[in-house]
């Protein structure tokens, strides 16, 4: 008995064939398991409006966002030029010009 890739989409064991294609019956999604995407692996950074980052990008932070250990924060507004992309929970690092190496979220920040 040969075992069934999980639900795409809610990761439920309980799969069943139906012709061609698989189903979950938990969530009721169906599926062609040989057009399945190789790319669901890709590392995707969206902004606070949902555009896509890539490393290189220009954004825009959105609101004022405090820095530990300074007096200062960063004001809504400012540019921040080439930035690269991390998986961490900070997913952006960058260069902040007056402040040094930061690193943002990306749901404070828009793609300029």
């Amino acid at each position: 008995m040969t075992e069934l890739a999980p639900c795409p989409q809610c990761k439920s064991t309980y799969t069943y064939e139906m012709d061609d294609l698989l189903v979950c019956p938990e969530c009721g999604h169906e599926w062609n398991p040989a057009a399945v995407e190789v790319a669901e692996d890709v590392f995707v950074v969206k902004d606070a409006n949902g555009n896509i980052l890539q490393n290189g990008d220009t954004v825009v932070t959105i609101k004022n966002l405090p820095v530990r250990g300074s007096a200062q924060s960063i004001k809504a507004g400012t540019k921040v030029r080439n930035i690269r992309l991390v998986d961490s929970d900070h997913n952006i690092d960058c260069r902040i010009d007056g402040f040094g190496a930061m690193a943002l979220k990306s749901e404070f920040v828009k793609k300029a």
